[in-house]
């Protein structure tokens, strides 16, 4: 068979597949419109495990927006991704951008690389140096977003300060897991990705009863966090469900049903529910090694991820529906000063590690087997070696709060971090900076922040 035949042959199936893939979210974007127009959204919302119950809290701390599908319908209403994933304001968007404009400031000659090594029989023998991978992950709180727009295989999200970012669809990114909608007309409603054109991110216009938001105190092996818990990165409100299995089998418990849980064993964890009762669960994903982590939103920090060997117990408590959409100011540029080792002192705008440049996006480097997820307004320094770093291996990080955490040498702290740009006032173009000629950054303290930076 000739090539020509083979790929036309080829773009055929692709094609095939794609209106298959549209005519299916098509469906069941239908199949959910055909629900009486008249039913109300407390019975539509009562099919599913986000039902009503007593002592809910206030609406306007979860997400709130309006869609437009590509065929034109809008939808406005309460949102959730993924049907039962991200729901609140302080959560993140993810996924990975296209493209770094940050790397035509760095002269050719002088743009980062990383060197591999080279094994033979598990020994290494040599190391390869080549060009460092400049393409970055997104990750922004919804709080900080205005709206996302698709086009093809790209998704541009366009933040609060004006600052776009362009993310590829194709690849892993929360965008692609849907949304669902509590439209004030017809109910509940599940947009399948393929069918969004936009999602413009609102204020909830008034006070209104949603599920609950998990909140609690998460001892770690090192530390407790105090915030609100995002369990296995997922479960987030008191109507979502901990999966396990007992003696008897399989059994699912309400969060709101339960006072605290234990991690017994690397296998499984004692569930202590709101009468009293113990109930002893395992099983590889909620309550055993498969678990992914526990997010703790911690005023201190912003975010941190507890792993689960690193989880040793949770209290929960009542703490609210947190910020609400107009809590987020919009981000301001990175200002502030860079002292090399030389001695040399730069001081202007500031892009860290060739990808952050405002006050919202994030530091994000482990301790004591804790993920830290810190929006850069909330640092005032960071010294990479000694002065407060807590050795070698550890970079000291001063908080506007006043603590100051020895972070590892990894994550954005690392030997990957591709330095920095520092755009100086007066002259034509930034000044690069490579991460191992970094001895201290210091930053302006941002005029407004979430969380506060007074930490109230």
């Amino acid at each position: 068979m000739k090539r020509s035949a083979v790929a036309w042959g080829a773009l055929g199936v692709g094609l095939v597949l794609l209106a298959l893939l549209a005519l299916a979210a098509m469906r069941r974007l239908r199949m959910t419109e055909e629900k009486p127009a008249g039913a109300s959204l407390l019975a539509t919302a009562s099919e599913g495990p986000e039902a009503p119950r007593e002592g809910e809290t206030d609406v306007r701390g979860l997400l709130y927006g309006r869609i437009t599908t590509i065929g034109g319908t809008v939808y406005e209403g309460r949102l959730r991704w993924g049907g039962g994933q991200e729901a609140y304001w302080s959560d993140t968007f993810n996924g990975s951008k296209r493209e770094n404009p940050w790397i035509a400031h760095v002269p050719p000659d002088r743009r980062p690389a990383e060197r591999r090594p080279i094994e033979v029989f598990g020994l290494e023998i040599a190391r390869r140096e080549r060009p460092m991978d400049l393409l970055r992950p997104f990750m922004a709180r919804f709080g900080d977003i205005a709206r996302i727009e698709t086009r093809g295989r790209d998704v541009r999200v366009v933040l609060k300060s004006g600052s776009s970012f362009l993310l590829d669809r194709l690849e892993a990114s929360d965008f692609d897991d849907g949304v669902r909608v509590w439209d004030g007309v017809r109910g509940v409603v599940h947009l399948d990705s393929l069918l969004i054109r936009t999602i413009e991110f609102l204020p909830s216009p008034s006070p209104g009863s949603a599920p609950s938001r998990l909140h609690g105190a998460v001892r770690a092996r090192k530390g407790v966090f105090t915030g609100f818990v995002m369990w296995d990165r997922e479960e987030c409100t008191g109507s979502d469900e901990l999966d396990g299995r007992t003696e008897g089998g399989a059994l699912r418990l309400r969060f709101d049903s339960i006072r605290s849980i234990e991690r017994r064993s690397r296998e499984g964890s004692r569930v202590t529910l709101a009468d009293g009762r113990e109930v002893d669960l395992s099983g590889a994903g909620d309550v055993g090694p498969g678990n992914r982590g526990i997010y703790v939103e911690d005023r201190r920090y912003g975010r941190v991820l507890v792993p689960w060997d690193a989880f040793e117990r949770v209290d929960f408590s009542p703490g609210g529906n947190g910020p609400e959409y107009d809590d987020f100011p919009p981000g301001h540029p990175l200002t502030g000063g860079v002292t090399t080792r030389s001695g040399r002192r730069l001081e202007g705008r500031i892009v860290f590690d060739l990808d952050e440049s405002e006050t919202t996006e994030t530091l994000d480097a482990p301790s004591g087997g804790v993920d830290y997820t810190i929006p850069l307004g909330l640092v005032a320094s960071i010294v990479t070696a000694g002065g407060g770093g807590g050795g070698p291996a550890h970079a000291g990080v001063a908080l506007w709060s006043g603590e100051v955490l020895a972070l590892e040498r990894a994550g954005d702290l690392g030997e990957r971090n591709a330095g920095l740009l520092v755009f100086v006032e007066g002259r034509p173009s930034p000044e690069y900076v490579p991460w191992t000629e970094v001895e201290r950054i210091e930053l302006e303290r941002p005029p407004s922040m979430y969380p506060p930076l007074d930490g109230r």
